[in-house]
């Protein structure tokens, strides 16, 4: 009666009983019918070594690079005056032209205040059109129209408050808030230290800047920790800086781990070794040292997936883990070695044989292995 039970296996291997999990029954849903497109997927597999592991981080490798164009325009930066700014006006010499300060009044409580019409009232010379001129534009123009009443003036005239244009810095920042535009130039990294720096759980390779509807990325962990000044860009009035949540930046790690769990890439980044160590490591008593693998969608047309393939069966594979620089959405997926699904298998069919055992006495009764 052996052969029985020997046949009885083969029959649970062939029909797919030995495979366990959860299940859906199609018997009563309607299937649309699709083309079989299966023979058709292509996978890039690349065993990784000592040779090629590296050449797979190639978008990580970021050189300290100079910005040529941020450089010119800070050289060639010069505030505009808006609406709503305050300007102090100085003539030199005539106290009754110059803007009135006592202690208790500071410039920009009595300066002249910038109107919706872009003008500045002025004595002698009426309104003063102002609005997108610079601080010496202007001087030049009061004085000279001055001139007729004065003679020699001498003029100053500096923004006592600047309150036309802004920036808005949001998202995973210690103090989200806005900023002013003024005559000192203002980039994306002097926003970012102005408000305090990011937050912990800041994505800071994945900043966007909005102009004018059209957004930018910016990584921040290229201009911060490479000094990749490309990265950093002059502000303008009604920038928005957004700084993200790092929720997209996760790794999944399955398979014959310890501890299966969602793994997130930090500020420096996530090798695969550490992606392993931080759910325990391989189950030692059921990995395959040669099953270790990270599933990354492939960016080549016509190919659905790239999997890089790490050989443990030397401990001093570790160190190639330790180089390759996982990406967000990769899954690592360690397979269980030949004898673990054997295990699994038998342990799947001795409660069916021994239920038949207990079923059938007599002459079909199957002993016990």
């Amino acid at each position: 009666m052996n052969k029985f039970a020997l046949s009885l296996i083969a029959v649970s291997i062939l029909s797919g009983c030995s495979v366990t999990g959860s299940h859906l029954e199609t018997g009563n849903k309607t299937v649309i019918a699709s083309e079989n497109i299966e023979s058709e997927l292509k996978y890039n597999l690349f065993p990784l070594t000592p040779q090629n592991v590296n050449s797979f981080n190639g978008d990580s490798v970021v050189l300290p690079t100079t910005s040529q164009t941020l450089r010119a325009q800070i050289a060639n930066y010069e505030y505009k005056i808006g609406v709503g700014d305050i300007l102090n006006v100085t003539v030199y010499d005539h106290p009754e032209l110059t803007t009135p300060a006592g202690s208790y009044r500071s410039a920009s409580d009595s300066g002249n205040w910038v109107h919706s019409d872009g003008t500045v009232f002025y004595p002698y010379i009426g309104k003063v059109q102002v609005v997108g001129k610079s601080v010496s534009e202007v001087r030049d123009l009061i004085a000279k129209r001055l001139a007729h009443y004065i003679e020699k003036p001498q003029v100053d005239v500096n923004v006592a408050s600047f309150r036309s244009q802004k920036v808005y810095v949001t998202g995973e920042i210690k103090k989200p808030n806005y900023l002013a535009i003024t005559n000192v130039p203002l980039t994306v990294l002097d926003a970012v230290n102005k408000s305090g720096g990011l937050d912990d759980d800041a994505d800071w390779r994945n900043v966007t800047l909005t102009r004018d509807g059209k957004e930018t990325r910016i990584s921040l962990h290229d201009l911060m920790q490479k000094g990749d000044l490309t990265q950093n860009h002059l502000l303008q009035d009604n920038d928005i800086i957004h700084v993200p949540r790092d929720d997209a930046q996760k790794v999944f790690v399955m398979g014959e781990v310890l501890k299966p769990d969602v793994v997130k890439i930090d500020r420096a980044g996530l090798s695969l070794t550490e992606a392993l160590s931080s759910v325990g490591g391989i189950n030692e008593l059921s990995a395959s040292s040669t099953g270790i693998f990270v599933l990354r969608k492939s960016t080549t047309q016509d190919v659905v997936a790239d999997i890089y393939q790490l050989d443990l069966s030397d401990a001093a594979s570790f160190v190639l883990g330790t180089e390759f620089e996982l990406q967000p959405y990769d899954t690592v997926y360690v397979t269980d070695a030949p004898i673990t699904r054997w295990n699994r298998l038998i342990k799947q069919l001795l409660p069916t044989v021994s239920g038949f055992n207990e079923l059938t006495e007599g002459a079909l009764r199957v002993r016990n292995w």
